[in-house]
């Protein structure tokens, strides 16, 4: 018995060690992934391929909507001449099973042009379906809508939620309605900085 403590012991002391070599040789890595698929997650929610528009460094954007502070990353579009043609905003929001997390795009108007889900934790078949349920030309389509108010059929609106899956439409259209307020609200509703961005930053409860 005592020998099988001493070898279990061991081998957790040995694994317990690969692994905390193996989270510390891979963590610049996956951050660098993490950013790459950001970029790219911008691009598809402005609807633009790269290098179509310049995008700015992101900005923090910070806005209380009665629940606490929320914080967004906004990625402000510009052509060439500088004109203002739109951004993306980095969002999240509680859904069912934990926060779903969204760039969505908009243009100059403040319509939705696009988004991409980054991370989230729904019910596979249900919730998970948030992904494509919104896209243009599905059941749920926001793409070419006017955000700040989208809302679930059940609730007034004129959005179909996810089959059996009211709860994340929800989050997600929150999500949206937030991100466009927090980029197009008068600036003296936000509060911005530029001087430091906290990647997967959610909204402060």
């Amino acid at each position: 018995m005592k020998n099988m403590v001493l070898v279990l012991t061991g081998t957790a002391v040995v694994t317990g060690g690969l692994l905390a070599v193996s989270n510390e040789t891979t963590k610049d890595a996956i951050a660098a992934q993490a950013e790459k698929d950001k970029k790219v997650a911008v691009y598809q929610a402005l609807n633009i391929k790269e290098g179509a528009l310049q995008i700015s460094d992101p900005v923090t954007v910070q806005k209380d909507f009665g629940e606490g502070m929320v914080t967004f990353e906004v990625y402000h579009a510009t052509d060439k001449e500088g004109n203002e043609k739109g951004a993306a905003i980095k969002s999240v929001s509680g859904g069912f099973g934990g926060d779903i997390e969204i760039m969505v795009g908009f243009d100059a108007d403040g319509k939705v042009t696009g988004y991409k889900v980054l991370k989230h934790a729904e019910t596979p078949g249900l919730g998970a379906k948030a992904g494509e349920w919104f896209q243009k030309g599905q059941k749920g389509d926001i793409v070419g809508k006017d955000a700040g108010d989208l809302k679930v059929s059940k609730d007034g609106g004129e959005i179909d939620a996810i089959t059996a899956s009211t709860i994340t439409s929800r989050a997600f259209l929150k999500a949206v309605n937030q991100a466009h307020d927090a980029c197009f609200s008068k600036a003296s509703d936000v509060k911005k900085d530029t001087s430091d961005v906290h990647t997967g930053a959610s909204p402060k409860k």
